[in-house]
């Protein structure tokens, strides 16, 4: 029988195979499925929690989890819902489930801020409470921020007190405070786009751009999001020179990167241009009475 023939035979033995065995335990034999333990203890795609949980995104099938048992499980789940079934709300349901078991004021999580490790230690098996994790607080309040601007920025915080120097959790931050301000009237408007001008000068402080910084990439500004986003919050509080001055380290940024939406460039010149003009109207409004 040549070799070909006798290829869909194999397929079909080891199919049969397939079925009829059950993974249980840590070995594979015939048994019976456990929901919740069988995959869970061997099954390569479902790593070993402690003592520090994985942040990222496994495929949710691989899992093999039917109903989830734990924070992570209902993290892992609720991304499966959002990103693979763009199913929000049922997403935004584990997300929360998840965060009430990850919960740093009921004291579920802890904030681990330093390493205790010494000589020849190692790390330990697990850790009581686990650390509180940073996915479920970035997942839950993107999804809230339109609607709780608020929570939105409470959960960020507490993104900041796990991780201080995490890039873009400002940018986020102030982006909350901005939709807040434009939900609000009078002075909450003002306070919560102070707060905002806050948020987003944190977050350039995490990169500042140093004489070496300069060297090495002839860079004199960067993250140039921040200054375009910063730009539009000056302009709505009528501070235009500011707005100016972030207008101009926006194009200083996006010099030699350009910019993902790249007609912002030329609008941002033009914007320095009227905004300029704006600021002389005044003064030469006001000579030109004198001389009247």
């Amino acid at each position: 029988m040549r070799t070909r023939e006798l290829l869909p035979i194999f397929l079909l033995t080891l199919a049969g195979t397939a079925v009829a065995q059950t993974t249980t335990g840590t070995t594979t034999t015939p048994g019976t499925y456990i929901p919740g333990t069988t995959f869970q203890n061997i099954n390569p795609n479902y790593p070993i929690a402690n003592p520090f949980y994985f942040e990222g995104k496994i495929d949710y099938e691989k899992l093999g989890i039917t109903t989830p048992s734990n924070f992570w499980e209902y993290l892992q789940r609720g991304m499966h819902y959002q990103d693979d079934l763009f199913d929000t709300g049922d997403a935004l349901s584990d997300y929360q489930t998840a965060l009430s078991l990850n919960n740093l004021q009921k004291g579920s999580c802890q904030l681990v801020t330093a390493s205790t490790l010494t000589g020849t230690d190692t790390l330990p098996a697990t850790l009581s409470p686990p650390p509180c994790m940073f996915t479920i607080r970035l997942r839950l309040a993107y999804l809230v921020r339109q609607t709780n601007p608020a929570q939105a920025i409470e959960l960020y915080g507490e993104v900041l007190q796990i991780d201080p120097q995490r890039l873009g959790v400002n940018t986020l931050t102030a982006e909350a405070y901005v939709i807040m301000a434009q939900q609000a009237t009078g002075a909450a408007a003002t306070t919560a786009y102070q707060n905002a001008i806050a948020a987003y000068k944190a977050e350039l402080a995490l990169s500042p751009v140093t004489q070496a910084f300069t060297a090495l990439t002839a860079d004199t500004a960067n993250n140039s999001k921040v200054h375009w986003e910063l730009a539009a919050v000056y302009q709505t509080l009528g501070q235009n020179a500011n707005a100016v001055s972030e207008l101009q380290l926006y194009l200083q940024a996006t010099q030699w990167h350009s910019d993902v939406y790249p007609w912002r460039i030329p609008l941002a010149q033009s914007m320095i241009a009227q905004l300029t003009a704006q600021l002389k109207a005044p003064a030469n409004s006001t000579i030109t009475r004198e001389k009247k």
